[in-house]
């Protein structure tokens, strides 16, 4: 969707003055020193797919928008696991969002943590309760964060990947794995630091399993003297019956057998039922491991049941036709936290492209409102699946037509430097791939935060355990 900006002068840069947040008082206009905006004020929570194609779409409206989220930065999370294996900085896929908006005279700004939303009284709670922010319009899109299906207590032990700082502490506990075996005395603990387990065979979970024996096998080649780092095992945990379930079972089951061509274990039928600081128990098979990562369900931002209406079962707001929320007219919901069909009747998949389709269109369905025009229906258009595996390896489908293999590899790379934002990260991310392709390395192997004797602590403790029993 193209950029639709505000044309720069002064009378605009005036009347799109930056009202100043005040505690416990309505914001809708604003008094004292500034002058009274009384143009309806649309609030935005995220920064997101959704949140910013919303924005942007309100860019020639005449309305003032407040933008919120608690990091200043729009992230571009189908890239995320490439920060998570070394690949790219945390930097190359991520914009601030000021800057995205900062020829949009009517967009404001804010940092802040939304902890509380009243959508009958059409406000928006701050910081804890110490900013009451009001509206006329609320777009809600929050987004999602990984669900470990009732044990929240699994996660300090199997991190998911939706945020950058889940990315970075995956990257500091895939490497530091390496460093502790190397320094790990008895067989078992090597064993159990070198392996690793993702429980979740969705697009996420196979590109991180097939991102993984590439390092092994190539990037920390010869860099290690007491271990070798090929040997290490990769076993990826699918609950259900096949890989990649969105797909159709042809690609399924050609991208089972890249991963397992490439070294992966995939289990399919594989049901969790433990994970903690030693390993998972799957199907009832205790699997020794110091690294999990989780990528087997979503969850809608908390937020989502603030607005006292239906969820489903993962916390996803039942819209209606608009993307409003149901007996609230002016409040809606876009990206991960709403739930809707296609015109199939299956769920819109929480995926970027839905996203920005659904934030357009609350930000279409606002200016309509405004001018007295009736609503549009929101209808997924999906522009195709893609997932890749590895090198030369990817499968796809594109205008139904059913790719794999290097064409389909090349189309994942294409759409994707398409998609990111900003000439600069772009570049950055094209060059970061070409050193990757040509030299098999990693130009972003930093390990931070706890030392590499903390985890050989843990695994020889663990391992004390298991030759006990």
């Amino acid at each position: 969707m193209p950029h639709r900006n505000s044309e720069s002068s002064p009378t605009a840069a005036s009347d799109a003055a930056v009202h100043p947040l005040r505690v416990r008082e309505s914001l809708t206009a604003t008094t004292g020193m500034y002058p009274v905006d009384s143009r309806p004020h649309v609030v935005i929570v995220g920064g997101g797919f959704a949140g910013i194609s919303a924005a942007r779409e309100l860019a020639d409206a005449p309305v003032r928008i407040t933008l919120l989220d608690r990091t200043n930065h729009h992230l571009f999370q189908p890239l995320l696991y490439q920060v998570a294996t070394a690949v790219l900085n945390p930097s190359d896929i991520s914009v601030p969002i000021r800057w995205l908006l900062r020829n949009q005279a009517n967009a404001t700004v804010v940092m802040a943590d939304v902890d509380r939303i009243d959508p009958a009284a059409k406000t928006v709670s701050l910081d804890n309760g110490t900013v009451l922010l009001s509206f006329d319009y609320l777009v809600l899109a929050t987004g999602a964060r990984h669900a470990y299906f009732g044990h929240p207590e699994w996660e300090q032990h199997a991190p998911g990947l939706k945020s950058i700082e889940d990315a970075l502490e995956m990257r500091r506990r895939f490497l530091l794995s390496f460093e502790a075996a190397e320094r790990a005395s008895a067989a078992g603990e090597r064993d159990a630091l070198l392996t690793f387990v993702i429980v979740g065979g969705g697009p996420t979970g196979v590109e991180l399993a097939g991102m993984i024996p590439e390092i092994t096998h190539q990037a920390l080649k010869g860099e290690f003297r007491r271990i070798d780092p090929s040997s290490a095992r990769v076993l990826l945990l699918e609950g259900g019956p096949r890989i990649l379930p969105s797909f159709p079972e042809e690609l399924s089951a050609r991208a089972q057998r890249d991963l397992e061509a490439l070294g992966v274990e995939v289990r399919t039928n594989c049901v969790v039922t433990d994970v903690g600081a030693e390993g998972v128990v799957a199907n009832g098979e205790r699997i020794d491991a110091h690294t999990v990562f989780w990528g087997a369900g979503n969850q809608a931002s908390p937020l989502a049941k603030q607005l006292g209406v239906p969820v489903d079962r993962a916390g996803r707001v039942q819209v209606d036709a608009d993307l409003s929320v149901p007996g609230f007219p002016d409040v809606f919901c876009a990206g991960d936290i709403a739930a809707t069909a296609t015109t199939e009747g299956t769920p819109v998949p929480a995926v970027a492209p839905a996203a920005n389709q659904m934030g357009a269109l609350v930000g279409r369905n606002i200016v309509r409102t405004l001018s007295g025009r009736p609503r549009e229906t929101f209808r997924y258009i999906n522009k195709g699946d893609l997932a890749t595996i590895g090198r030369h390896k990817a499968v796809a489908v594109i205008a139904g037509a059913k790719l794999h293999g290097t064409f389909a590899w090349l189309t994942w790379l294409f759409v994707h430097i398409l998609y990111l934002v900003g000439i600069r990260n772009r570049l950055s991310v094209v060059v970061q791939w070409a050193y990757q392709y040509f030299t098999f390395q990693r130009g972003v192997r930093l390990i931070t935060g706890t030392t590499v004797h903390r985890l050989l602590k843990a695994s020889k403790a663990a391992n004390d355990k298991r030759r006990a029993a």
